[in-house]
């Protein structure tokens, strides 16, 4: 049995683990269970969420981890040129590909085949306008993800799909959208894990469309960005808890 685990707001919020969250990812693991974990958080690299996990008492495996920016990295071929407003998640993932990527700080820039929009913390109007100025001359928009908000332990904050929009406004085009609930995300999933279980989200927006596209059951908690006595749902999850440890005890006993 597989369980498709998020991050932000299920196993941690920004630095801090939510509390239970260590113990129940073990309790699963001693079951018997697989625990993979799926973010389209896409600025941190791999080995920045394995030392998280690592910190956080969780004992990593390289394998089971998944994230928005491998997804965005499938869509672009070894050669091409990508212009990146993200983190470095996304750059060492599109650099493992053979994509060569460039910076909007860069002083020499020049005809790129993609754009790839991700979490950009200095994402300004000079970022908007060299991007918008690379989708206007023929490049095509790629998003991590478009999740528009992110959950951390000060509260929500603009997620990349706040970024993502004003691009896509700026460059007047649509973006292919890599993470959390598109195809190249449930592609990559299916490829790399196989059969899910259960996915385990606090957006149902992304986690609960993935888990009906994988054909999994949808697990909703109340440590992110769904507060408790929130309105209907859409999908609806399979089982509600009120965090990842609450849930994990009604499923296993």
């Amino acid at each position: 049995m597989t369980w498709l685990l998020d991050c932000d707001g299920v196993i941690w919020l920004a630095e801090e683990a939510i509390p239970g969250a260590p113990e129940a990812v073990k309790r699963l693991r001693a079951s018997g269970t697989r625990v993979v974990l799926l973010t389209n958080n896409s600025y941190p690299r791999r080995s920045d969420h394995l030392a998280k996990l690592e910190r956080m008492g969780m004992a990593p495996v390289a394998t089971d981890l998944l994230s928005s920016a491998m997804a965005a990295a499938l869509l672009l071929e070894a050669g091409e040129r990508a212009l990146v407003l993200g983190g470095p998640g996304v750059i060492e993932e599109l650099t493992a590909r053979g994509v060569i990527t460039v910076s909007p700080t860069d002083a020499e820039i020049g005809r790129v085949d993609a754009v790839v929009v991700g979490m950009y913390p200095s994402f300004d109007y000079a970022s908007l306008a060299v991007a918008a100025t690379a989708l206007h001359t023929g490049a095509r928009l790629i998003g991590t993800n478009e999740d528009a908000t992110f959950p951390t332990a000060k509260g929500v904050l603009p997620g990349a799909g706040a970024l993502l929009a004003a691009v896509a406004r700026a460059g007047q085009c649509e973006p292919t959208i890599a993470g959390k609930p598109y195809p190249p995300t449930v592609g990559l999933v299916r490829e790399r894990i196989g059969e899910v279980e259960m996915v385990v989200g606090d957006r149902p927006s992304t986690d609960g469309l993935l888990a009906r596209r994988l054909e999994a059951r949808f697990g909703l908690v109340l440590t992110g960005v769904t507060p408790p006595g929130h309105r209907p749902l859409d999908p609806e999850p399979d089982i509600e808890a009120t965090d990842l440890a609450a849930l994990v005890r009604a499923e296993l006993g």
